[in-house]
């Protein structure tokens, strides 16, 4: 079987079994969200409500149901593409509640993926072409420290320092409450005021953006510093480079142009899943920083026991990572020519 052949067979294997990926998250997460504590009618209602109004309100919900008939109806829902409706908020479908709060993670995604990626490598380039120099120890240090650190703790720690105590910046939120943000199709402040051509609302965007960005980022870049330093020592010690060194090649265009390439080969796997796992996964952040994404919606709806919307969001993460990991499956096949399925 040639190359191109096996991996449409590998993707076409794996968009196969997204399917069961999916199916497993909302399985375990609908049987989670049953066994756990509290029930939606009481923190809808109160815990003092009378019997007959909570006893109405979960025939409507559909809780007075058998478990398997709830499930069987959810699957069916599904299979509709229908992630269901909130019963917290009167009504919104999880679906609208997407388009309100996603843009906002993405942005935040985003931004911090940047802040990660040009910190970690960076660090992990200057770690691995100085081995056991006091370099080398700072750059094992900063992985070690930012992998241990807790978001929240930083997160608070920069709010602090920098927007109580500084005041250089906004403790949280994503615009001013008195402000206008720009409008546009996509949701992304700062990719609408640059079509708007509002210089003025990309500013107060990036300036709101700096300290939540900064937090996951900072934290997040860790991982990638490792990955580059343990990758590019190995690749520094690889029979090309030696080659390249005899020949007299300067030691930075070494690091920079031939052996940096093939060791982010690796680091660009970790990357996209990572990316996948900050849309998803970035609650605390955005908890700590009123940041009003779908992380912090998430947070929102597993507190009041809303399951559809607990459900219908943890379906839609679910999706995001399935393509995400096959895009960078096919993204290193052709990168890396060695790879083979």
């Amino acid at each position: 079987m040639s190359r191109s052949a096996a991996l449409r067979y590998y993707v076409l294997t794996r968009l196969m079994l997204a399917p069961l990926m999916i199916w497993t998250i909302t399985t375990v997460v609908f049987l989670l969200l049953r066994a756990t504590p509290g029930d939606p009618v009481d923190a809808l209602l109160g815990a003092r409500a009378p019997a007959a109004a909570k006893d109405q309100l979960r025939a409507q919900l559909g809780l007075d149901q058998p478990l398997w008939a709830q499930y069987l109806d959810y699957l069916g829902q599904l299979l509709r593409l229908d992630l269901g409706t909130s019963i917290a908020t009167q009504g919104q479908t999880v679906w609208a509640i997407i388009r309100a709060h996603f843009p906002a993670t993405v942005e935040l995604a985003l931004c911090g993926m940047i802040v990660a990626t040009v910190v970690g490598v960076t660090v992990g380039v200057i770690s691995a072409s100085r081995p056991n120099s006091p370099l080398d120890a700072g750059g094992r240090l900063f992985g070690i420290i930012t992998y241990a650190i807790p978001m929240y703790w930083f997160g608070m720690i920069l709010q602090l320092i920098f927007a109580v105590q500084l005041r250089w910046f906004p403790i949280g939120t994503r615009y001013p409450l008195q402000g206008t943000p720009p409008t546009g199709l996509t949701g992304l402040y700062l990719l609408d005021s640059l079509l708007t051509l509002n210089l003025p609302a990309f500013a107060t965007t990036l300036y709101y953006l700096a300290l939540p960005s900064l937090t996951l980022g900072v934290l997040i870049s860790g991982v990638f510093e490792r990955m580059v330093r343990v990758n590019l020592k190995q690749t520094l010690t690889a029979d090309y480079v030696e080659a390249a060194r005899a020949r007299g090649i300067p030691e930075r265009r070494i690091v920079l142009v031939h052996a940096l390439k093939n060791a982010l080969i690796p680091v660009i796997t970790i990357l996209g899943l990572t990316f996948a796992s900050m849309l998803g996964g970035a609650v605390l952040t955005e908890v700590t920083f009123s940041w009003p994404g779908l992380a912090n919606r998430l947070y929102e709806a597993i507190s009041q026991r809303d399951y559809p919307v607990v459900q219908g969001l943890m379906v839609f993460f679910g999706m995001i990572v399935a393509i995400i990991s096959i895009a960078i499956d096919i993204l290193n096949a052709y990168i890396d020519p060695r790879i083979r399925y």
